[in-house]
């Protein structure tokens, strides 16, 4: 998973204010809901030493994410009495939290884009008999997106009415059209849903490469819903899989693993890369809990396990973090990637490894 939109979070320094809240409007009066959370929320930035300034810019975002239906939340980040970023949840958080601190809290946000799949979906709607020797319409639906974000974010959206007599004829064409929006968009699978007849004839004129990545669902095809078209489907189809760009690196540092090539495991010798700016993706078998720290500087690289570590690099006035936190910061700072993958297809030490950019004598081992 690429980490650049998290680049604002980073170009100044905190202290941060990090608010994850609960937006949902499928429940009654849901904005006394929100207004609720976020009071709470208020009370314990206040008591963690955010000023008033801060609470402002952050309360004047909250719950403003109005024209998203359904369930999902936000991810609020401000510092200096500037709001830094904010963006939308696919899911509620588990729990509505707020931290004031030196680095944003960005793991939750960044959890709730894995595995971060690109996509096309399509649905094909048409109600009469099966074949082209009548009259009526088809009418075409297309959506390119990332899963799950795109659940609350949906991408740019086709929609296209055609005479069911030219349908045939006119597939060629779309067929042609959705390859080259599948080729932009990168996307890993093509989801169809909806008619057979007419999914049938689309999908027999896509060009090979592309028919091949054709996922057909059924269920419910609604397009007006003001989420990601296809998402009760989306969400079943993409479930515990990984997307191809990060399965890719899992394989690159598998290989280069067992031949004892750019790659490495465990805490140690991945934070000893991190410092040294070698970390091309950071593989972890689950995000760190709250209780792992670690030492940071005011660099991205400054980075240790320990105090006198830090100390020895020249850094005056070392702090002990989070280590999700100053993880996410380093990543981010050094343009890494991050792939969590299952312990159930790759159990790596400590939980941690990474796929290194190159390797020298003094790569650690």
């Amino acid at each position: 998973m690429r980490l650049s939109f998290l680049e604002p979070l980073y170009a100044e320094p905190g202290p941060f204010a990090s608010v994850y809240l609960d937006t949902s409007r499928d429940v009654e009066h849901p904005e006394r809901a929100i207004a609720l959370r976020w009071q709470r929320l208020r009370d314990r930035l206040t008591r963690q030493g955010a000023d008033r300034a801060l609470l402002k810019v952050v309360e004047e975002v909250v719950g403003a994410d109005t024209e998203v239906p359904g369930m999902h939340g936000q991810a609020i980040f401000a510092a200096h009495g500037a709001l830094v970023l904010d963006g939308e949840l696919p899911r509620p958080p588990a729990h509505d939290s707020a931290r004031y601190g030196t680095l944003p809290d960005a793991m939750p946000l960044v959890t709730q884009h894995i595995p971060e799949i690109p996509y096309l979906a399509v649905t094909v709607h048409y109600g009469g008999l099966p074949t082209a020797e009548t009259h009526g319409w088809v009418t075409l639906d297309a959506e390119t997106g990332t899963w799950p974000a795109s659940n609350v974010t949906p991408g740019e959206r086709l929609h296209l009415r055609v005479a069911v007599a030219t349908w045939h004829h006119t597939a060629v064409r779309l067929g042609h059209q959705l390859d080259e929006w599948a080729r932009r968009a990168h996307a890993d699978a093509v989801v169809m849903g909806g008619d057979k007849w007419a999914s049938n004839v689309l999908i027999r004129r896509l060009p090979h490469a592309l028919r091949d990545r054709v996922v057909r669902v059924g269920g419910p095809t609604a397009t007006d819903t003001g989420r990601a078209l296809l998402e009760p489907q989306l969400n079943t189809v993409f479930h515990g899989h990984m997307a191809a760009h990060d399965r890719a690196l899992v394989n690159i540092f598998i290989g280069r693993h067992a031949l004892h090539g750019a790659a490495t495991e465990g805490l140690s010798a991945t934070v000893a890369a991190l410092q040294r700016g070698q970390v091309a993706a950071l593989l972890l078998n689950h995000p760190p809990g709250s209780s792992l720290r670690l030492w940071a500087g005011p660099q991205p690289t400054l980075l240790t396990l320990t105090e006198e570590e830090l100390i020895s690099f020249g850094v005056r006035a070392p702090r002990e973090e989070r280590a999700d936190e100053a993880l996410m910061r380093t990543l981010v700072g050094t343009s890494a990637e991050l792939v969590v993958v299952p312990e159930s297809d790759l159990r790596l030490d400590e939980g941690v490894g990474a796929l290194l950019r190159y390797a020298d004598p003094g790569t650690p081992s």
